[in-house]
């Protein structure tokens, strides 16, 4: 073994990287690359959780132990904000969320002859590995997957994926059912004695036409901020509740004692509504009609001082001078960030920045042209809620 042999480094799609810059599959940092292409495993290479890894395609990382984990996630951000330039700043310790806490999911089930295929897809593939164990679930959500498996079997056609959804609510396991018809009274009677058996808070089919709800006892929220929001059919959460908790923390640190706040892609209110206590006031801007609806009715039966707008924020951004009325900005942007906002916000006069981001490069980028601003990135929190996962996000603090 020599030293380029060493794998030095995990690159952002989860290949180890050696010092002579080869891209080795599954391989941790401290492994050793031998001529035929075989691994001898160092001292962070660590025994996968789960008897599907790595065929599916939901976890890319888990022959990777703790500490070399963390890192990867550390490094991710570290990386994109080199990329362009950016002075690093204080990188706070990074979350990382436990094994078995993912609230909410996506899977696709397909039959196949007489056998009923339920899970992820494979890597880089539509096949669908036959879930039957998921380390990152929730254990309520994989408790439900056996009898979902048997009760839908029945339902499925021939080689015609279906999709699954899966989210914690309050009052128990809201369910979606995709590209799937549930016709007559049977069939209908069939889906009630199933949810009423397993306590759904809700269950309902989406046949190509939106989501039906065919079962709800009372109505679905989720807590946000200590107050209950009415959850909308296929509406965003964040993938845990501890690295919400995290993210929320990380918010009301970075806007301080600001008398106002706008919070950009608001969404339910994850942030809007931890916020706005006291005598703070909130604008909220929410491009999902359903979730402004939402934060709306909630934050006025809650009466906490939430202005909420329906506001695509993509052709619409705030202005400079709308921007300028707030003592903070708080955004959180989809994946692909919010460079026309970012661009406003650049030659605003808002003292304080709390951005949440899903995607290294996007805020690395969007960082830089808040610098070149005139802003500061104070400092920087990686997380880790997609465990084992190349998905990385973060919480940032920006002043003037």
């Amino acid at each position: 073994m020599t030293e380029n042999s060493e794998i030095i480094r995990i690159a952002a799609r989860g290949d180890g990287v050696t010092a002579d810059g080869r891209h080795v599959p599954l391989a941790a940092p401290g492994d050793h690359v031998l001529p035929d292409g075989s691994l001898v495993p160092g001292p962070h290479h660590a025994e996968p959780a789960c008897p599907h890894y790595p065929e599916c395609g939901g976890c890319q990382l888990q022959h990777l132990d703790e500490p070399s984990f963390t890192d990867f996630v550390i490094d991710r951000v570290r990386n994109a904000l080199a990329a362009q330039k950016v002075d690093l700043p204080e990188f706070r310790p990074a979350h990382v969320s436990p094994a078995r806490s993912r609230r909410r999911a996506s899977f696709r089930a397909e039959r196949r002859g007489r056998k009923i295929l339920f899970g992820f897809n494979a890597g880089q593939s539509h096949r669908i590995v036959d879930l039957k164990d998921c380390a990152t679930l929730d254990p309520a959500l994989q408790a439900l997957i056996p009898p979902l498996r048997a009760m839908i079997g029945p339902m499925l056609q021939e080689k015609r994926a279906v999709g699954v959804r899966m989210t914690l609510a309050d009052q128990g396991i809201d369910l979606l059912l995709e590209n799937i018809e549930a016709n007559g009274l049977e069939a209908a009677e069939g889906l009630s004695r199933f949810a009423e058996k397993h306590r759904l808070a809700r269950l309902s089919i989406d046949d190509g036409f939106g989501p039906q709800t065919r079962w709800e006892p009372e109505p679905v929220t989720v807590t946000l901020g200590g107050i209950p929001v009415p959850l909308p059919h296929n509406a965003f959460l964040q993938a845990t509740a501890d690295g919400e908790t995290v993210l929320v923390a990380a918010v009301l640190e970075a806007i301080g004692d600001a008398p106002t706040a706008a919070d950009l892609f608001s969404g339910l209110g994850t942030f809007a509504l931890a916020v706005a206590q006291g005598s703070r006031k909130v604008y909220a801007a929410e491009a999902s009609r359903d979730a402004a609806a939402s934060l709306k009715s909630a934050s006025g039966r809650a009466m906490r001082q939430v202005f909420v707008e329906h506001r695509d924020l993509y052709r619409r951004p705030l202005t400079t001078a709308e921007l300028n009325r707030f003592g903070a900005i708080i955004l959180d942007p989809p994946r692909a960030g919010a460079e026309a906002q970012i661009a406003a916000l650049a030659a605003s006069t808002a003292p304080r920045i709390a951005y949440i981001s899903c995607n290294p490069a996007t805020f690395a980028r969007d960082a830089k042209t808040l610098v070149d601003g005139g802003y500061r990135l104070d400092w920087v929190r990686p997380v880790g809620q997609f465990r084992w996962s190349t998905h990385v996000e973060l919480a940032a603090a920006f002043s003037r």
